[in-house]
Parts: structure tokens; sequence; C-alpha cells
């Protein structure tokens, strides 16, 4: 995700000077400025254009756009294609934007207008919802274990453990995913933190350390000393996370459906890019994609992004009737958007939903494609560690 995103000289805080921990705060601003330099953006999409046109023809095909929307993809916090039939439908409306759903190939014009619309849609929500760009090398680690909070907190996730006759091991690493980011511990779930941080530590107890059974005594002892070799590790091999975290209480769905004009005038926008039959009426079926073009305005994620929501989405087109497949035309459309915003807001308002994310950007993506990655000759800084 981070590949989409850079930061700018001057930017990163931490504490005191020299190496230590870097927060980087990603609030769409960047994003606003650049494309709001007509002359900037220009050359960016130049640059852009030039990189995805593999076959130098002036045009990109749907084969050259797919790295492009790939990016998009996980800059909105969606799992890769082909892992889910929800985000896969997500990516097929993006590329269908560039494509306008029928053309096999994208001018250079055409790839400009629609770019800047989708970066001033991220960086609306990153305005709204910021992401933290956090460089964890250790130094926040190792201040929590030397503090006087680290042995009430080992006590306290030992105590949910319920060890019964699991190992020393399994104990530990049941007891690093209760660590969070704030307690400079990148999430221990995440393969490669895994893999090139914590095995590494581990390998340095013997086997029967790890497979004797444990008391609290010796685990606080034993998780002292892996917390320790962590942060020594992370301090030789710095670890980049974006955290981002949002609730979810239907207060934005309350503001839009406020606001008469803005509601009728983005009904219109959404309705009007729908597909329709020689009727002039569009499928229920697009409901979906509809939400999807208001999620912003209303302050909800991407269908596809977050579970909970989606299953909300989901229960509330099904209270309208509005999963039946049948065709609809404009006045029943914007009715039934008003009754389901309606619906999902309720929902949200008695049950709001309070997600936190953790997502470790690493070195192999630094080789993908990154589409919002400064031209060469920008002044920016990559954020790559």
């Amino acid at each position: 995700m981070a590949s989409w995103f850079w930061r700018k000289r001057g930017s990163s805080a931490g504490k005191g000077s020299g190496p230590g921990p870097t927060k980087v705060v990603l609030d769409g601003s960047d994003i606003e400025e650049l494309v709001g330099n007509k002359e900037a953006f220009s050359s960016y999409v130049d640059h852009k254009f030039q990189e995805l046109d593999r076959d130098h023809d002036g045009k990109l095909s749907v084969r050259e756009l797919e790295p492009a929307v790939a990016d998009i993809g996980a800059a909105l916090g969606l799992p890769a294609q082909g892992s889910s039939p929800d985000s896969d439908h997500i990516y097929s409306e993006v590329l269908s934007e560039f494509t306008h759903g029928k053309q096999d190939v994208v001018s250079k014009s055409e790839f400009k207008e629609v770019l800047s619309d989708i970066l001033l849609g991220m960086a609306a929500g990153l305005r709204r919802d910021p992401i933290v760009i956090l460089r964890m090398d250790g130094q926040d680690l190792r201040e929590f274990v030397e503090s006087p909070k680290f042995e009430p907190t080992a006590v306290s996730i030992f105590s949910t453990i319920e060890p019964g006759n699991a190992s020393l091991g399994k104990c530990m690493l049941l007891a690093l995913e209760q660590l969070k980011v704030e307690q400079g511990m990148p999430p221990s779930s995440d393969t490669w933190v895994s893999s090139n941080i914590i095995e590494p530590v581990l390998q340095s107890f013997s086997s029967d350390q790890l497979e004797k059974p444990v008391s609290d005594e010796v685990f606080l002892e034993e998780f002292k000393k892996l917390l320790l070799g962590i942060a020594q590790r992370l301090q030789e091999h710095p670890v980049i996370v974006a955290h981002s975290e949002n609730t979810f209480n239907g207060s934005g769905i309350r503001r839009l459906l406020s606001n008469k004009f803005e509601v009728d005038k983005l009904l219109d926008a959404t309705w009007k890019d729908l597909p329709k039959d020689r009727h002039h009426k569009s499928s229920k079926e697009y409901l979906r994609i509809a939400l999807d073009s208001i999620a912003a305005a209303a302050g909800l994620p991407p269908y596809g992004a977050v579970n909970e929501i989606d299953a909300i989405v989901n229960e509330a087109i099904r209270m309208v009737n509005a999963d039946d497949g049948k065709s609809m035309n404009e006045e029943e459309f914007k009715k039934l958007i008003a009754e389901i915003l309606g619906c999902i807001m309720l929902q949200l308002e008695g049950r709001p939903i309070f997600v936190s994310s953790n997502s470790v950007v690493n070195e192999p993506l630094a080789s993908s494609s990154s589409i919002l990655c400064p031209a060469p000759d920008s002044t920016d800084l990559p954020l790559k560690e």
C-alpha cells in the first residue's frame, strides 16, 4: 500500500535526532497538491503512462492497465485479485472506469482524466481517515520492555493464554499476537515479520527451552529475552508498518442524507453511469456498484474492504427487497438507495464498527508497479527502507 504514497522531505518525526522511530501521516494533501498542479500532474501522468505502455504504441491495453488496477486495489485496502469474488468485482469496476466498460485500449488523455478522479477520491478518503506510516526500529519495543508497564502487561497476557500443557515456545508466540504497534511490536501474524524478525530470534533458544512446560515466572523471564532479541533484530532490520483506524457509526450517512442538494446531485451522477436496457432501466444487481460510487461521500469503506460493513450492506439490501434482480427506473433507484443508506445508518448508529489495521510494508513491494510513486525527477522522497 505504501508504494502508492510518498513523503516530503522533513516530514518524518522521531524521538530526538539520528536513527529512531519515524512517523509519517498520509492525509491526502500531497495527492491533492499534485493533481492541482497542472504542469506537475501532466509530467507525472507522462511518466506513469510511459511506464505502463510496454509496447510503446501510445495506448494502454487492458493487460497493460492491470498493474495500475492492482495498485489501486491495494491502496484501497482490498485483498489481492483472485482471493475474493467481492473484491474481484471492485477490481473489475476500477478497470471499467478506465475502459468505460467497452474499450480495448485507453489513450493518455483518458488515462489522465480517470486517474485524476481516482486520486482525488483517494485523497478525500485519506483526509477523512489518515494513514500513519511507522518505521519500527526496536526503540519503542525496548523502552516498553524496560518500563514498569511490561510486567503487568505480560502477566495479563499470560493469564489469557491458558497454557495447560502448552510449551514455552507456543505461549510466547501466542503472547506476541497480543502486543500492539503502540508497544513497538509489528504484527507478528505477518509472514515477513515472522520469517525475518521473529524466527531468527527464536532460533537463539534451545529446542529443550522452547518445548518445556511453562510457569508464569519462566514465561516472564523468557518472554522478556525474546522481546529484547526482537528489538535488536528490528534495529538491524527496521520494519515499515502502515497503521489506520476508523469508527463507522453512521454519522457520514446522516450528514449526507441531511443535504438534499448533495444527495440529488450524487444520485443523478451515479444513475447516469449505471448500465441501462433499451427501456432506460437498470438491474438491481448494480445497486452495490452504485453504493460503492457514493461510499466516500457517505463515510463508508469500499465494498469488500471491511467484512462487518459488507454484512450490514447485504442485510440492508435484503431488508428493502432489493436483491430480487429485477429492473428499476431512476425514481425507484433513488428511493432504494435512500432506503438502503437509512438501514445502514441505523445499524451503525446502534452498533458502531471500529476497524484498526496494520499492514507491513517491506522490500518486495518495491518491485511492484507503483503508480503513485513520484517521477524520478520529483523532489519527494520515496517511502522505502
